[in-house]
């Protein structure tokens, strides 16, 4: 497995609060960097970089971090804050990993194939878990997990959790009865019957022999009247 990692430069700052707007305005990303046993920093990247780095790694990527121009240390970027409208990125944690400690993050599966019972059968693919939790050291960290869904060959077929395969070197923790993927049958609209139809038709003709009933009764009515 190749060593070479996507590197960032960072700097620290005393800005904090409400006046990191500052640094935004200048192009500059605020970010804090902690890990287990450090003390947090808070620090700030070039904005234009970050987004170049997010687009180009995995969301598991290890990233070479460099503070004030010192020793580059290994970070994952743990998780992006971004704004509601335009998803620019308003603030990042990073999170400075020991490459001799495992790891316990999510990962996002990924199907591949053709199942027939979508294909053929007019069914709808529905992707019940989108994500795995798995554990493994920093620089084994899956950016994804593939399978295959050319199983899915009817609506009673599944793909589960422990259908998956993963490396030798990670350990899945997602409960292994859990599916992942099905095919859900298509809705079959069925057509009224002519029965609502006839029945309409008999309701009409009550009505209608109501309605002469109502015309005759007058009529007797008038003969007493005139008697």
């Amino acid at each position: 497995m190749s060593t070479a990692r996507p590197t960032l430069a960072a700097r620290n700052r005393e800005v904090t609060g409400k006046a990191v707007s500052r640094l935004r305005h200048d192009g500059l990303l605020p970010a804090v960097v902690y890990g287990r046993g450090i003390d947090s920093a808070n620090v700030s990247v070039d904005a234009h970089e970050f987004e170049l780095l997010r687009r180009h790694t995995g969301p598991n990527a290890l990233v070479d971090l460099s503070v004030d121009g010192k020793k580059a240390r290994p970070v994952l970027i743990n998780h992006v804050q971004v704004h509601p409208v335009h998803r620019r990125p308003l603030h990042a944690d990073l999170f400075l990993v020991r490459m001799t400690e495992e790891l316990t993050v999510d990962v996002p599966l990924v199907a591949i194939g053709e199942s027939t019972a979508v294909s053929e059968m007019g069914g709808t693919l529905l992707h019940q878990t989108e994500t795995v939790r798995i554990r493994a050291l920093p620089d084994h960290l899956p950016q994804s997990i593939e399978y295959s869904i050319e199983s899915l060959i009817d609506f009673e077929a599944a793909i589960h959790v422990r259908d998956l395969t993963v490396p030798d070197d990670v350990t899945l923790l997602t409960e292994p009865d859990e599916v992942v993927a099905k095919v859900q049958q298509p809705r079959v609209e069925v057509e009224e019957e002519p029965v609502a139809a006839a029945e309409g038709e008999a309701a009409e003709g009550e009505a209608a022999e109501g309605a002469e009933g109502a015309t005759g009764a007058p009529a007797e009515g008038a003969g007493s009247e005139d008697s």
